[in-house]
């Protein structure tokens, strides 16, 4: 295959991934494409949200007004980010846009559990990328604190998959 032949069909593979972005209104994409002939291309696409969502309404209650106002807000900000999953110090995160899977396969055990041991390099889960399963190993050993995706959800690149203690 000549070299523009070959340009013209990654030029080719770069836009039909622009355009499962634009379809299933994601921010990112990333493929690493293997060719024994031709070597690796590794492609990340992504685009910035086209606006912000606007910020939540306050509670419509009368009796929540009083009680929302008198309570200072530097209480409920450090919930919120102690909350947010990601933030965590063990915090395992997708590398890729996909699909999670939790067991090898259909009606087989999950990978791991809550409260299960697990040691570095061990497969915790599995993220399904454009017909690829790929194994995501713990990064560290210690134990499944929280799992906070389900089985067969659609992840996105960095989202928190469980956290490890």
């Amino acid at each position: 295959m000549s070299d523009d032949d070959r340009q013209d069909r990654d030029v080719a593979f770069i836009r039909a991934l622009a355009e499962l972005l634009r379809e299933n209104d994601l921010t990112e994409l990333q493929v690493k494409r293997e060719d024994a002939e031709e070597g690796s291309l590794n492609v990340r696409v992504s685009r910035q949200p086209l606006a912000p969502p606007p910020p939540a309404p306050p509670p419509a209650s009368p009796a929540a007004a009083p009680t929302t106002a008198a309570s200072p807000p530097e209480a409920a900000a450090p919930e919120v980010e102690v909350e947010d999953p990601a933030l965590l110090p063990g915090a395992v995160t997708s590398p890729m846009v996909g699909t999670v899977y939790l067991a090898p396969e259909p009606g087989a055990a999950a990978f791991v559990s809550v409260g299960d041991q697990v040691a570095e390099g061990q497969t915790l889960l599995i993220v399904e990328a454009m017909k690829t399963m790929n194994q995501i190993p713990a990064p560290r050993a210690g134990r499944v604190g929280r799992i906070l995706v389900e089985n067969g959800a659609p992840v996105e690149f960095g989202a928190p998959l469980m956290v490890i203690d």
